[in-house]
């Protein structure tokens, strides 16, 4: 295999995993789980730390396979080597033409209807669109000439969202009241299964951990460093998540980011740093979405490199697996991957222009989906547990039984969309035709 640059450190790869997990679903995600909770902001907490667990245990226990390769590939390197080469190459197809392309349009498309809502330009959809595909063509651009600057632009849109989540969510603490808030939780309420409701929206903020291990080969001593990105992120996205949480429900009071929705945000800012800050908010929700999206880019122009590694996985791997330039960078793995993104950005548009998904969009179907493949990771974990490859119960066994239970409950989410079936259907068929290219390769 190529020698790798290693140009990313342990900041980085948090930062990444960080920046991708938070978007712009958390600054609007408070009012439907108090309508959820029945306005019980304790409830509200317990829905966090539930759909945490997809994330958190499933970063610990992909943590384990991190521990015993260094391997190129990251996902797909602990699919092949740890359960079969059959399952990689069909993981691999379903990351590089579902999981990263549908994400990255549907984020990059969300970058212009922040745009429009910072200036009140009343954009169509094709503006919209527009928009998100000219930030994403100049961010591809970068992020191939400049690997480093992409970096750096990820640490630094990371700590700049942080920032309004942070400053509403203390301020929130210090002139609310969180006591008699979290106080406010009845056994009727607790009984009730209507609060569940919200745990796969929940879940979706957390989605997008999965995306740094592509980038395993290029973080520095990553045996060790990888496997503390996935520990260490996921506890800070949960505490940030629940400070904002309870800070602007305990402030404003959960009747009224109920009434107002979406609108509860500008309240809050108006009110706690004057409505010039208010408008910076949204200069915040479009730096978030930015480093979201650089963070899916970054991952992406890597992923039919890393696929055309191995013999007979992917399509014109002689061409894929060659590095250009002096950053080492994959160049025509690059160039796929934008021709594949530009093309699932113009089926969103057709989705969305014709309602043909009701309310969902076509990203749904990476964000369900996965967690399947996952959770066969996870299973690989319990069982090299028990031959004794891996030490320790808590690694071996809590970790990966805690993270197929995380997965259940976002499946249980996305099975409540009445589009599920064909979201499945449509990954199982993309897995099924990677079965059968692969076969003919590897027999020709």
């Amino acid at each position: 295999m190529n020698k790798h640059t290693e140009r990313y450190n342990l900041v980085t790869a948090i930062a990444m995993i960080v920046g991708i997990c938070i978007g712009s679903g958390i600054f609007f995600k408070s009012d439907n789980i108090l309508i959820a909770t029945n306005g019980s902001i304790a409830l509200g907490i317990l829905l966090f730390v539930i759909a945490a667990i997809a994330i958190i245990f499933g970063g610990l226990t992909i943590g384990v396979l991190a521990q015993k390769t260094d391997q190129p590939g990251g996902v797909i390197t602990y699919a092949q080597e740890f359960v079969s080469n059959r399952f990689a190459c069909g993981l691999g197809w379903f990351m590089v033409f579902i999981y990263y392309p549908t994400i990255t349009a549907v984020v990059s498309w969300v970058i212009g209807i922040y745009v429009d809502i910072l200036f009140h330009l009343e954009l169509s959809l094709e503006l919209q669109i527009l928009v998100g595909f000219v930030f994403a063509t100049i961010c591809y651009i970068y992020n191939i000439l400049w690997p480093k600057f992409g970096a750096y632009f990820q640490n630094c849109t990371t700590f700049i969202k942080l920032i309004p989540l942070f400053v509403l969510g203390l301020l929130g603490l210090i002139y609310g009241d969180p006591i008699a808030g979290l106080s406010d939780l009845s056994t009727t309420e607790l009984t009730s299964v209507g609060w569940l409701s919200a745990l796969g929206p929940i879940a979706y903020a957390f989605d997008g951990w999965i995306v740094s291990t592509s980038l395993a080969h290029e973080i520095k001593d990553s045996k060790r460093n990888l496997p503390k990105a996935l520990m260490i992120a996921p506890l800070i996205i949960l505490f940030i998540y629940i400070l904002y949480f309870v800070g602007l429900s305990t402030y404003l009071g959960p009747e009224t980011i109920m009434q107002l929705e979406d609108a509860h945000l500008t309240l809050a800012a108006e009110q706690l740093l004057g409505p010039t800050f208010a408008k910076a908010i949204t200069v915040f929700v479009i730096i978030s979405v930015i480093g979201t999206a650089n963070g899916l880019i970054t991952g992406f122009i890597r992923m039919p490199y890393l696929l055309s590694l191995r013999k007979g996985m992917f399509i014109g791997e002689e061409h894929h697996k060659k590095l250009s330039g002096k950053h080492d960078l994959p160049l025509n793995s690059a160039i796929t991957s934008y021709i594949i993104f530009v093309i699932c950005l113009a089926l969103h548009y057709i989705c969305t222009k014709n309602s043909l998904l009701g309310n969902s969009d076509i990203s749904e179907i990476a964000i369900s989906c996965s967690y399947i493949f996952y959770s066969v990771l996870y299973i690989k974990v319990i069982i090299m547990y028990k031959q004794k490859q891996v030490s320790g119960i808590f690694k071996g066994l809590v970790c990966p039984i805690l993270a197929l239970l995380g997965s259940f409950i976002i499946l249980t989410g996305a099975i409540q969309n009445s589009f599920f079936i064909l979201y499945l259907a449509a990954a199982l068929l993309l897995y099924c035709i990677s079965q059968v290219f692969y076969h003919k390769k590897l027999y020709k």
